[in-house]
């Protein structure tokens, strides 16, 4: 669970946002879950697709009485069972498989931790104090006598604090590279002014993506030992940014926001600056969380109106014809010469109290060509 901005007041908004749609370029996003309080009669699907029964596993004490705010496990290759439990006051680190308390590190810096990414064995946090910073785990020994076997204890150093002191030295000497914040305060166009409220990597390129209640997202290079920010879009959005997603595919990035809306950018190859390419307007309250499948094609998106959105992206033309087959199978045919398949199966999700039946899917894509 992350603590999310839902309004610039701070507090809860139940109202409907109904902002016009944004286009900059022709889009293909259809939602295909978009109406939480219509009752709908469950479908008939493939009854091997039902879920089992859940029960209780185990609880995890972390060291503090603070509510979790934020949760991420990290599944790299070396470090695939560690789930890390961020409160107020700390970061506390399990080991999945044995469900036991590794380390506890982040205590007495200002502000709660909004967020947890990875990268190449670091962890970087996000911060209420408009901080990020980056963390790198050491194993190191230890013994309770000369006698007994030695043993590996885990802890967490910190390393870097994002913008670094280098950044923020050599940006403070040009007079472009200030923003307005406030109507007498102005900031680096490097730095954040509110929390830091959401952290996603693209490691196949070695960028982090940070998003912020200030209504600004920006791009760092973690690759480089520096982990210079090298883009920043300010008033990405009107209200606070909650969320944010990238396609590792095609570097397009998705960031949500407290007034409903999600948007989509993308880097222009001229300007080599991140432009908007469009707007998607379904959400009746602010969007706090953002993920996307491994190849991009699906993005879903969740709101303080209790629904969970899917929004997918399967043709890059016109939709020219659509066929049902029986079984929740329904087929698209389009301008692109790509035909797509998608069959729906139906399970009862007991988290949305007003819905009907929640819909998972796989997707076929079948290129089109000369044949």
């Amino acid at each position: 669970m992350e603590e999310v901005q839902t309004s610039s007041s701070g507090t809860v908004s139940h109202e409907t946002h109904s902002a016009p749609t944004l286009c900059e370029f022709n889009t293909s996003f259809n939602s295909l879950q978009s109406n939480a309080a219509t009752k709908s009669t469950p479908a008939a699907g493939p009854p091997n697709y039902y879920p089992a029964s859940c029960s209780f596993i185990a609880s995890l004490n972390t060291t503090t009485s603070q509510i979790i705010s934020c949760l991420a496990v990290q599944n790299d290759d070396n470090y695939y069972n560690l789930l890390y439990a961020a409160s107020t006051e700390e970061v506390n680190v399990f080991d999945i498989t044995t469900l036991s308390l590794l380390d506890t590190f982040g205590s007495g810096y200002s502000g709660s931790v909004k967020s947890i990414a990875f990268s190449k064995g670091r962890i970087f946090t996000a911060h209420q104090d408009c901080r990020i910073r980056v963390w790198q785990k050491v194993m190191t020994s230890s013994s309770s006598s000369s006698y007994s076997r030695s043993k590996q204890i885990m802890k967490h150093h910190l390393i870097q604090t994002l913008p670094t002191f280098k950044d923020r030295f050599f940006n403070r000497l040009s007079p472009k590279n200030y923003v307005r914040i406030r109507r007498n305060e102005h900031k680096l166009r490097i730095e954040h002014a509110d929390a830091v409220s959401a952290l996603t990597v693209n490691n196949d390129v070695g960028l982090m993506y940070s998003v912020s209640w200030d209504k600004s997202f920006k791009i760092w290079n973690v690759s480089s030992p520096d982990m210079p920010c090298l883009d920043s879009v300010n008033e990405a959005h009107a209200d606070a940014v909650n969320a944010v997603a990238v396609d590792p595919t095609g570097g397009t990035v998705y960031t949500g926001s407290a007034n409903g809306e999600i948007k989509v950018w993308k880097v222009s190859k001229e300007t080599k600056k991140h432009m908007l390419l469009t707007t998607l307007s379904k959400h009746a309250s602010s969007v706090n969380a953002l993920a996307l499948t491994m190849e991009g094609s699906i993005l879903c998106s969740g709101g303080g109106d209790r629904v969970i959105l899917v929004w997918e992206r399967g043709h890059n033309g016109a939709i020219l014809s659509l066929v049902c087959v029986d079984n929740g199978v329904v087929i698209s045919g389009s301008s692109d010469k790509s035909v797509v398949m998608m069959v729906f199966l139906f399970l009862v999700e007991a988290w949305m109290e007003k819905s009907g039946p929640g819909k998972l899917w796989f997707l076929i894509v079948i290129p089109g060509g000369d044949n």
